[in-house]
């Protein structure tokens, strides 16, 4: 093997582990975005039934203009 082939060799590996990296970045960030989402969601479900008691029609008759 001449030394421009072991060079290639060494890029090829460290643009590999750069790409990896880079990867399991992209999946540990979805993962918190799918704990986020989560989150929200029984947030609001929780905020429905704070509301499930209030009366009927109440706040459709609001003016929000400024």
């Amino acid at each position: 093997m001449d030394t421009s082939a072991l060079a290639a060799a060494a890029i090829s590996a460290q643009t590999s582990q750069v790409q990896m990296a880079a990867a399991a970045k992209m999946v540990k960030m979805g993962a918190q975005q799918d704990a986020d989402i989560a989150k929200m969601v029984e947030a609001a479900a929780d905020n429905g039934q704070r509301l499930a008691n209030v009366a009927h029609g109440i706040g459709t008759a609001m003016d929000i203009s400024v």
